[in-house]
């Protein structure tokens, strides 16, 4: 009568194109995996870090200062930064940080972090060249840095969970 499937008992078909249809479904389930598993490897990578909270998630490409030239270093001297883009100041183990902005031509938001990777404090637009001291508490163990503003306009609030590989030595609040 025009139509080629035939049913087979029990919501079984058969007909032409049967398999075509079950091969690509095969295929597709397949990818699927192949794609969540590649997802799931780059999920926690050096050079990104990942924010969540009752706000929502971000992602940002960071550049790591985890030495003390690094850190000294910093964003000094940088006209621009993508607003995707931060640099994650790492320290071994938790302490006071203070911050500043010395030869720091942009404005910046910092996120204070403790070895949780827990967001403790976050200092708002900070200002290009100010030598101030930004202090960020006691029990830090990572800053970032991002573009000024963005905090507030992403919606980014203390106690928001960083995931990131430096933070796998702890019981990170967020694992890889």
């Amino acid at each position: 009568m025009g139509n080629d499937l035939h049913r087979r008992g029990r919501g079984h078909w058969r007909g032409p194109g049967r398999g075509r249809i079950r091969r690509r479904l095969s295929l597709a389930v397949v990818f699927a995996v192949l794609w969540a598993g590649n997802a799931a490897a780059q999920e926690c990578r050096p050079d990104t870090v990942q924010l969540r909270g009752d706000w929502g998630q971000a992602r940002f490409t960071v550049e790591i200062a985890d030495d003390r030239e690094e850190r000294a270093q910093g964003l000094m001297h940088r006209t621009s930064m993508p607003s995707s883009a931060g640099m994650l100041f790492i320290y071994e183990e938790p302490q006071r940080l203070s911050f500043w902005m010395r030869n720091t031509l942009i404005e910046l938001d910092m996120l204070f972090i403790d070895e949780h990777g827990v967001v403790r404090h976050i200092h708002h637009r900070a200002q290009p060249l100010d030598e101030t001291p930004i202090a960020g508490g006691e029990g830090l163990i990572a800053v970032l840095e991002i573009g000024g503003g963005l905090a507030r306009r992403m919606g980014i609030t203390e106690g928001s969970s960083l995931r990131h590989p430096a933070f796998a030595k702890s019981t990170p609040a967020w694992p890889c």
